[in-house]
């Protein structure tokens, strides 16, 4: 899909009756389907849909499913250029059908964005310079397994968006998500950032002691296992 491409929507659709799958092929036989991974692929532009396809065709652990069969696919891949109102449209679709997990194959892909397929029950997402045929069958498989996969510097803006909508929400009414003060918050963000007690202590002029009471009465507090657990807490949470 090319962005002077205004028409078409995000999935090719001739019937009335649903989505169809980009993908149509000879039915394998059952007995070897047993242990392949079921997957239909949605994409308008035909030649996004098939540089995914040929890639994926060769791979023994994945069974491409033919029109008719497309929604009982176990994974779907949705491959576009950006994400719009048809991509979403089909995303919801998508998310409606129990039998199927959705993951994204997308050029480009801003925070804002991130947060608006993951809302529409996207498990996955990989960029489409980033997907030739390992990465592909890595994020079926994933996908297939119950696995969320998002690259590392998305899953860094979609915390740091969604931290700073929570603050802008909290902070007009001087509140936090939790009792954290602002000698606990940067310690785990030192903490977050691989630093052990005794550099938490030089940078902080603190004792090795109290750092670790410190650290010991916020992991208490929020009945959290240890600190790798609060520091999770503490970016989900927008608190660091």
């Amino acid at each position: 899909m090319s962005s002077s491409d205004k028409a078409g929507p995000a999935m090719p659709a001739t019937t009335s009756t649903g989505p169809i799958p980009a993908w149509t092929s000879h039915r394998t036989p059952a007995a070897d389907r047993l242990d392949r991974v079921t997957v239909a692929v949605y994409a308008a532009d035909p030649v996004l849909r098939l540089g995914v396809v040929q890639q994926l065709r060769q791979r023994p652990e994945i069974d491409l499913l033919a029109d008719a069969d497309a929604e009982r696919a176990q994974v779907s891949l949705v491959v576009v250029d950006h994400v719009d109102d048809d991509v979403a449209t089909l995303l919801h679709r998508l998310r409606h059908n129990t039998a199927t997990r959705t993951g994204l194959v997308v050029a480009t892909l801003g925070s804002g964005s991130l947060q608006r397929v993951i809302e529409c029950g996207v498990a996955a997402v990989l960029r489409r310079a980033e997907a030739d045929q390992d990465q592909l069958l890595r994020l079926v498989l994933a996908i297939a397994n119950g696995e969320g996969v998002l690259p590392g510097d998305l899953l860094g803006k979609l915390l740091s968006h969604v931290g700073s909508l929570q603050r802008s929400a909290l902070d007009p009414r001087g509140l936090s998500l939790s009792t954290l003060t602002t000698r606990e918050a940067d310690m785990l963000r030192m903490v977050s950032e691989g630093l052990d007690t005794a550099e938490i202590a030089r940078k902080t002029s603190y004792s090795e002691r109290t750092v670790k009471n410190i650290l010991h009465e916020v992991i208490t507090r929020l009945q959290l296992r240890n600190r790798a657990h609060a520091v999770g807490y503490a970016l989900r949470n927008g608190l660091i």
